[in-house]
């Protein structure tokens, strides 16, 4: 293995080379039953004797730190865990801009700890057909298509930006050549690289309200100015929109988290309302393809003519969150800068699981997933559904969905129920539930928000149970 032994210019150098193995073998650098390196061969790399290698061996071997195996080589002693932890520099006097202190983690980032669990945002990793997944990336690996010794294109591979313009182009009637195309690590590489385009420190952001925390987090971690905008029936209310906004943040297709649809008049309000101050829309069209009733809508990008909306897409909730695969599709105008703000964030991401990503689409297989899931999905959204109508009438109100993994509900007023202690209740029954005031900025909301893209159907009937029992304080 490749050691390094800070030994200095003078003293001691058997006592520096001793006190740095102690260290390494205290704090866990050197795990037990590693192998040290050859006394000679240490000796050569830190030019010295091999006899002050030897004596610092010695002295660990004596002290129990080290064993000597006739033949083998001298290795760490199998010990107890660390005894102690290294840490990098405390830094006191180095601290981050102020907005750190106040951004804290988002919601949602991973499975609750509970049996029963309503994440919202996650998929069912069991439906993915990862036994087709393998298969295409060892025929990436077998082949020639990856140049594995040089930089990529920072827009992506061209074989995945040719079948995303394809899968939205049919699926969503967006707009798009492959070269509209740009290959992003999920829906937030995809917002960081159009805020670093787009705004600068002090601009004003709208955002809905409720809406995804983590573009509110992103966009004031940015220096901008973030503003909630709020939500009714028919989706972002335009009216509300500040004037000064430079870029608005919306999910018409499904909002985030109520699950409404933005109507068609209040798409064709935004547009000319962005056109009439200048300002460029972000279409976040996620999980759209799981969708149980009605037709969607035309997205806003689509309908633009004045080349206002950057449309996103993302395979998170399609696929798997691990693939970190995404996409957006911007105005001709912004797209050198975009590209450019991309490959100065990591050049051009992962591209073997592009290059799968392209084959995975093109032999059909994302359509023949997505078809499966939503089946998979539709139950359990219909079971949920008639369980809220059915059993919690009077103290929760649907917000009526018919797309994606998750639906809200908001709290009936008349119910006077301790919605936070409902939560904490729900907890010690074994079932992770969010709150829609997590989701809420300066204006919380009173509601849960049921996730049912990790629970299995059959242990919906039982998770509701309980969470409606979590509602009587003697239940």
């Amino acid at each position: 293995m490749e050691f390094h032994v800070d030994i200095g210019e003078r003293g001691d150098r058997a006592a520096r080379i001793y006190r740095e193995l102690l260290e390494a073998v205290l704090d866990g650098r050197l795990r037990p039953g590693e192998r040290l390196p050859p006394t000679r061969e240490l000796a050569q790399r830190l030019a010295v004797s091999r006899n002050t290698v030897a004596v610092a061996y010695e002295r660990l071997t004596a002290e129990g730190f080290l064993s000597t195996q006739v033949g083998a080589g001298t290795f760490v002693v199998e010990r107890p865990a660390a005894l102690k932890q290294r840490r990098a520099p405390g830094g006191r006097n180095v601290t981050p801009r102020p907005v750190w202190r106040e951004l804290g983690p988002t919601v949602g980032a991973g499975p609750g700890s509970g049996q029963f669990d309503f994440t919202v945002g996650i998929p069912d990793h069991r439906l993915f057909p990862l036994p087709a997944w393998r298969r295409l990336v060892a025929r990436e690996l077998r082949g020639a298509t990856l140049n594995v010794g040089a930089y990529g294109d920072p827009a992506g591979h061209p074989a995945l930006r040719a079948a995303i313009a394809r899968f939205v182009g049919t699926s969503r009637s967006v707009r798009v050549d492959p070269d509209d195309v740009l290959v992003t690590q999920g829906t937030q590489q995809a917002l960081d690289v159009i805020a670093r385009v787009l705004v600068e420190p002090g601009d004003c952001v709208a955002v809905e309200e409720p809406g995804y925390q983590p573009a509110r987090r992103l966009f004031r971690s940015l220096g901008a100015r973030v503003v909630g905008v709020p939500v009714d029936d028919d989706g972002l209310d335009v009216d509300a929109l500040p004037g000064t906004a430079r870029l608005v943040y919306t999910t018409p297709s499904h909002q985030f988290p109520l699950g409404v649809p933005m109507s068609l008049a209040r798409r064709n309000a935004l547009l000319a309302w962005a056109e009439r101050v200048g300002a460029v829309i972000i279409e976040d069209d996620y999980d759209s393809e799981f969708r149980f009733e009605d037709r969607p809508l035309a997205p806003l990008q689509s309908l633009d003519r004045g080349g206002r909306v950057i449309y996103v897409g993302s395979f998170s909730k399609t696929l798997l969150p691990i693939l970190r695969l995404g996409f957006l599709v911007a105005p001709v105008s912004l797209q050198p800068a975009l590209r450019t703000a991309k490959q100065l964030t990591d050049w051009h991401g992962e591209l073997l699981t592009q290059a799968t990503l392209a084959q995975f689409i093109d032999d059909g297989l994302l359509g023949r997933h997505i078809r499966k899931a939503s089946r998979e999905y539709a139950a359990r959204h219909r079971l949920i559904v008639a369980t809220l109508r059915s059993d919690f009438a009077g103290v929760l109100a649907l917000v009526r969905s018919a797309a994606g993994l998750h639906l809200a509900t908001r709290l009936v007023q008349s119910a006077g129920v301790d919605l936070d202690a409902v939560v904490e209740r729900a907890k010690a029954l074994g079932v992770d539930v969010p709150r829609l005031a997590d989701y809420c900025g300066d204006r919380p909301q009173a509601g849960l928000v049921l996730g049912y893209g990790i629970i299995p159907v059959q242990r919906i009937p039982e998770a509701l149970h309980r969470l409606r029992s979590a509602f009587e304080p003697t239940g």
